[in-house]
């Protein structure tokens, strides 16, 4: 179901303690960690605790979340000292945008020229 954590999803894992992640952040309603295959200096990776497969079914269901989110990804940026110099972030949706994980994620990436596509 929907918005409740599931049993093969390794972000709901992480997001449970289940599954070590280098954690950055967190809030009752997110979790932030580094990518473990990092496309920039800064890659950190932002999830709801809720289960939605993508940006869009978590917006819909739960829109306060997806603005926490969003806000945790801005806090994520100041966090690492990439607020100044530029910084992405980037939700992958389906497998043809690059998305792996069926788990709404925001990724926040900085540290180096963004200006060509990652």
């Amino acid at each position: 179901m929907a918005g409740e954590p599931q049993a093969d999803c390794l972000f709901c894992k992480i997001a449970e303690g289940e599954v070590p992640a280098t954690i950055v952040r967190e809030t009752n309603t997110t979790v932030a960690f580094r990518d473990i295959n990092p496309q920039a200096p800064t890659h950190v990776l932002v999830i709801p605790r809720v289960h939605y497969p993508d940006a869009l079914s978590l917006a819909a269901a739960e829109p306060q979340v997806t603005a926490d989110v969003l806000r945790e990804a801005g806090e994520v940026a100041i966090q690492e000292k990439v607020d100044t110099t530029g910084y992405r972030i980037v939700f992958n949706t389906g497998p043809g945008a690059g998305q792996t994980v069926f788990h709404a994620h925001a990724h926040v990436l900085g540290g180096r020229d963004l200006q060509r596509l990652v």
